[in-house]
């Protein structure tokens, strides 16, 4: 089952993320990738906030899709747009502890999960080692790597 992740709400899971919120991005992205790895499930994390230098919109990295919200905008408005955009509402989990949000989510037929139960999933992949055969090195994507050869930025 596809994840959509509501960043900031599954950062704020651990106590003084606010203090340095690109390190708390990066650990979430890092802890998302683990996920993949362990569950073998496709991942797409929404952030509030401007991009990340080293992980900017769009990007794909090991299998965690990011983005980000939109200029003037935030994470949740994001999501909705992606939730009605979707072709698998109803194989969807919606992560997030905005209750507006689930609600939302839960109207348009996706599944919601919230943010701590989902952090104690990351938690338990974070204790088991990948299946067999699944590719945790850093690799981009083929997609990505074909823009910096013929030197198109993503």
């Amino acid at each position: 089952m596809p994840y959509l992740v509501d960043g900031n709400n599954v950062m704020a899971q651990r106590v003084g993320w606010h203090k340095d919120r690109s390190a708390a991005r990066r650990r979430l992205i890092h802890d998302l990738v683990r996920f993949v790895a362990v569950r073998r499930a496709k991942v797409k994390v929404v952030f509030d906030g401007a991009p990340d230098e080293e992980f900017p919109e769009g990007r794909k990295f090991k299998g965690v899709h990011i983005l980000y919200a939109r200029p003037g905008s935030d994470a949740d408005s994001r999501i909705k747009e992606l939730i009605v955009r979707s072709s698998f509402k109803r194989d969807s989990i919606i992560v997030s502890s905005d209750r507006e949000l689930r609600s939302f989510a839960d109207r348009q037929g996706a599944k919601t999960l919230a943010s701590g139960q989902f952090r104690a999933l990351l938690d338990e992949c974070g204790e088991q080692k990948p299946d067999v055969g699944t590719d945790v090195r850093d690799e981009r994507d083929v997609e990505e790597w074909l823009a910096f050869f013929e030197g198109r930025n993503s």
